[in-house]
């Protein structure tokens, strides 16, 4: 199947084909060589496979620390965010200390828009959570979760590059996982979308359990790491 690639920068669109064997962000960089700035996606969902270069803005991770429990505790208490994340704020710290002091198998990191810290995300291998591991594709998947905290960044594209951020770095981390995993709520379009547009596709819905104690139907959505990202 023919795999058309576009990458828009300033006022003009470059065009393309992903060449055999060559995943959609390696043929993004080939056919963006001669623009300063590297491809993000815009929408991987449909044909062409859309990127864009934004010079002007860099998305980063940082690992957590306890510094960051306070935004962590205000986020989680937002309404913007408590509807999909539910829990007690007030044991923010005994669900987060043992992953950000290196005693879990969880990796927290802080997302930084321009230098500024905007959301969360955490990665894990489904593997290490039995529970997990049904609906799952595929059974050396990366589990990833995220959110954005801050709301006044939300609806313009941030939760997009973020979880690309996330996703160059669990290519390196994780070098031998072929599948990357997120089941966000089935009512959470924002969240859906966010994975459309980097690649991901929805698969099987299923009931998870909550840290509340409900239960919520979710969509399983896999990444093909190979597909994607070479």
């Amino acid at each position: 199947m023919v795999v058309h690639v576009s990458v828009a920068h300033g006022g003009r669109e470059l065009a393309g084909i992903a060449q055999a064997h060559e995943s959609w962000a390696a043929a993004a960089r080939r056919i963006a060589a001669t623009v300063p700035g590297e491809p993000v996606p815009a929408d991987l969902s449909g044909d062409p496979k859309r990127f864009v270069v934004t010079p002007d803005t860099t998305v980063g991770l940082r690992p957590m620390t306890r510094g960051d429990l306070p935004d962590m505790v205000r986020w989680r208490s937002s309404a913007h965010i408590h509807q999909w994340w539910p829990g007690d704020t007030a044991h923010i710290e005994e669900q987060y200390l043992p992953a950000i002091d290196g005693r879990g198998a969880t990796r927290l990191w802080i997302a930084e828009l321009n230098g500024r810290s905007v959301g969360f995300i955490q990665d894990y291998l489904i593997a290490d959570h039995p529970q997990y591991a049904v609906p799952t594709p595929a059974p050396d998947a990366v589990g990833v979760d995220y959110l954005i905290g801050e709301e006044k960044f939300t609806g313009r594209g941030s939760g997009t590059l973020m979880v690309w951020a996330w996703m160059l770095s669990a290519r390196r981390r994780y070098p031998e996982s072929r599948t990357f995993f997120a089941a966000p709520d089935h009512r959470n379009g924002a969240s859906l979308r966010v994975l459309d547009k980097v690649g991901f596709t929805q698969g099987l819905w299923f009931d998870e359990p909550q840290s509340d104690g409900g239960v919520s139907t979710v969509v399983g959505c896999s990444l093909d790491v190979a597909t994607v990202l070479g």
